[in-house]
């Protein structure tokens, strides 16, 4: 055989063999190299006025009770502050009171807030109803031992002599119950309890009222004494906690009916 032909069968078989010993034992080629990630691009943010605290309602804010937090764009609603739109929204809500009681970190709203020059009373009673104030016996003889708070319900008695029967050795007094189920809007200068109080005193009850309640409660007031007597939570004529006030039925007069206190004694009549 040609010798060039046996040196070319040579070298094809050492490659061959070569080639084999490679498929069968050797290391596999490194991989290559991880591609780097293409990052994904920021989320716009807006600086939104939120509360630093807990703020009940009708607390004055302060400039510590406000602060600016960072919130994506698409999270901010229309009746948001922002410091885009009004940079000077903090400084300008601070001496509001609080209408509507707000969480630590919850969103500022204008419609929750009551400005320094209107009535902080006139903006919480709901339409249509009156607010008025009856004179109360701040020992809490005359308010269940000082246990009423705001917004609590309760009903009023109202206690008098006995003009006509009273006469005699012994003075009569009645009691009657002129309205049921009315909301306490206020104990004095308290309007919501702060701060886990338990028991409340003051000189005055201020009730959220109908027009025609509140007649009623101015006259009796000028003939005899008034107290609040606490309604359960659980009493059917309450409304629910998530019921807004001018969404439940009003409380109606009740039929008159007298309790008559005569040698400690006490017993219907029918007026």
């Amino acid at each position: 055989m040609n010798p060039a032909r046996l040196a070319v069968l040579g070298i094809a078989l050492a490659a061959g063999s070569g080639a084999a010993f490679l498929m069968s034992g050797g290391d596999p080629p490194p991989p290559p190299p991880p591609q780097p990630k293409a990052e994904a691009p920021p989320t716009p943010m807006t600086d939104v006025l939120v509360a630093a605290i807990d703020l009940p309602m009708g607390q004055v804010l302060r400039p510590a009770d406000l602060r600016w937090q960072s919130w994506p764009d698409g999270a901010v609603s229309a009746g948001f502050m922002t410091r885009k739109i009004d940079p000077k929204a903090l400084d300008e809500t601070v001496g509001a009171s609080v209408r509507s009681a707000f969480l630590a970190g919850e969103p500022i709203r204008a419609q929750k807030l009551v400005r320094p020059e209107s009535g902080f009373m006139a903006a919480i009673l709901p339409p249509g109803l009156r607010a008025v104030a009856i004179t109360t016996d701040s020992r809490g003889t005359n308010s269940a031992g000082g246990f009423i708070l705001p917004n609590d319900r309760v009903d009023v008695i109202r206690t008098l002599r006995d003009e006509t029967n009273g006469r005699g050795a012994a003075e009569a007094q009645l009691a009657q119950t002129i309205l049921t189920d009315i909301r306490v809007l206020a104990i004095g200068q308290l309007i919501q309890e702060k701060n886990g109080t338990n028991v409340v005193t003051g000189e005055t009850a201020t009730l959220a009222v109908t027009p025609a309640q509140a007649e009623t409660l101015t006259l009796a007031q000028k003939v005899g004494a008034l107290s609040l007597s606490l309604r359960s939570l659980a009493d059917a004529g309450h409304p629910p906690e998530d019921t807004p006030l001018a969404e439940t039925p009003q409380a109606q007069m009740p039929e008159p009916a007298l309790t008559v206190v005569r040698f400690g004694v006490a017993r219907q009549q029918t007026p």
